[in-house]
């Protein structure tokens, strides 16, 4: 009996990427400026500072306001690296099976067709059997 591996096709895998969209959430201050107007009562005790300036006019005034916001900046970070690779695994496996062999018996007669113990005549090697595994 010879026994022997036969290597076949056993199945197929596959790595398959995709991409996932999570919300994420984030509280950030933003401050922005608000124009107030601010009044200041002329008192004795401010009085002369006041009429120090010039005399009263028409004219305007400008004030830049500023206000911030938020800004999200995205960037691709690579976390990992992911490969497929095969391992192979070798185990033992006993198998069965049923053997037939030939076995041969030989009848030696003489030339008058008398039967004959092998080794009596010339050339003969003295066996009566021959087995062989097929």
């Amino acid at each position: 009996m010879h026994v022997g591996v036969e290597r076949h096709e056993a199945g197929h895998a596959r790595l398959r990427k995709y991409v996932v969209t999570e919300e994420q959430e984030q509280t950030v201050s933003v401050r922005h400026d608000e124009v107030r107007i601010e009044r200041e009562p002329i008192t004795k005790a401010n009085r002369d500072a006041a009429m120090a300036g010039p005399d009263m006019t028409e004219g305007e005034h400008e004030v830049t306001l500023y206000a911030e916001e938020a800004v999200v900046e995205k960037r691709v970070t690579p976390v990992e690296r992911v490969r497929l690779t095969t391992e192979e695994h070798v185990e033992q496996e006993t198998v069965k099976g049923e053997i037939r062999k030939e076995r041969i018996d030989t009848e030696l007669t003489d030339a008058a067709g008398r039967p004959r113990k092998p080794g009596d005549a010339a050339g003969d090697s003295g066996k009566g059997k021959a087995q062989g595994p097929h």
